[in-house]
């Protein structure tokens, strides 16, 4: 009975040896090709993160480093001019994995607080006011007649100290637009690109996602999970965020332009909120939305891969 059992034991254990023989073989041969299948499906349409005014003060630039933290793939714009430009510059070096863009800064729109051009009021008097710093709107620059040799001497250096600083962009975009406010003035931008090999926000056929900028404070969470459910298939989108922490500071700052948000500072918790949610990345994932950064566009496309937007 005993060698009767240990017989039927062995040759089980010969059947599984051999089917799990047969497993293995057929995973070696087929997994490459299930492993190529996953990679070339396509994904339901690509969104890139974009987070402004990175160096502006130091809640945005906290609520920034929160959302690297995350581990969320992103890009973020900084502008050069601001009074914490250094510290973004810190932050960003140790998150290697976010995109950095330069917010090109030809405006100041705060009352209370304002910036200069990094050349200094007297190298290029036409883009500062009598005090010697921007102007809060761009019809006030367009105003003054601002010189096209001030405003690209006075882009390039900001791009030049941004290298100096120690980081590392991947592209280039505009603050209130005012850098792409004529013609003439978006050539030098696309000059500067080409110049330094940068690419451009919106220049790689990104379609903007809007409304999560003006919806209620207490609805933005809803509304950018609406927005990604009601994304295009087959589509790259660009979602831009103005992220802060909350700080007394940031609930002082008044925007001088008419088209400003009253309560701004916590219009733009509510979409570090929004933007930093679990929601909003189950919502992506759901959807089978792949995320990219600037830095993945220039490394797939690179500049031959950016197209002026109509």
């Amino acid at each position: 009975m005993t060698r009767r059992c240990a017989e039927h034991n062995i040759a089980i254990g010969a059947h599984m040896k051999s089917h799990t023989i047969a497993l293995l073989t057929l995973l070696l041969v087929v997994g490459p090709y299930l492993v190529l299948a996953q990679q070339s499906a396509p994904p339901f349409a690509d969104v890139i993160v974009r987070c402004d005014d990175a160096g502006m003060s130091h809640a945005v630039n906290r609520a920034i480093r929160d959302i690297a933290e995350t581990g969320m793939p992103f890009s973020v714009s900084v502008m050069v001019p601001c009074p914490w430009f250094p510290e973004a510059v810190e932050i960003l070096r140790a998150y290697p994995h976010v995109s950095v863009g330069l917010h090109l800064t030809l405006n100041a729109e705060w009352k209370g607080m304002r910036w200069g051009p990094v050349l200094g009021g007297q190298d290029v008097p036409s883009l500062v006011d009598s005090l010697g710093y921007f102007f809060p709107s761009r019809a006030a620059l367009m105003a003054h007649g601002p010189k096209l040799d001030e405003v690209e001497r006075e882009l390039r250096a900001q791009i030049q100290r941004a290298y100096a600083a120690g980081l590392k962009p991947d592209y280039l975009d505009h603050h209130m637009s005012a850098a792409v406010n004529t013609p003439e003035m978006r050539l030098i931008v696309e000059r500067l690109a080409a110049e330094y090999g940068l690419g451009i926000s919106r220049y790689f056929g990104e379609t903007g996602a809007e409304g999560v900028y003006r919806a209620p404070i207490d609805h933005k969470t809803d509304t950018l999970i609406a927005l990604v459910n009601r994304l295009e298939p087959g589509k790259r989108h660009l979602f831009v965020f103005h992220v802060t922490a909350q700080s007394q500071e940031m609930d002082a700052l008044i925007d001088q332009n008419t088209i400003g948000l009253p309560d701004m500072s916590k219009h733009r918790n509510a979409e570090f909120r929004a933007v930093s949610s679990p929601e909003f990345r189950e919502a992506l994932k759901e959807r089978g939305i792949r995320m990219l950064t600037y830095a993945d566009l220039m490394k797939a496309d690179g500049t031959k891969g950016m197209k002026r937007p109509h």
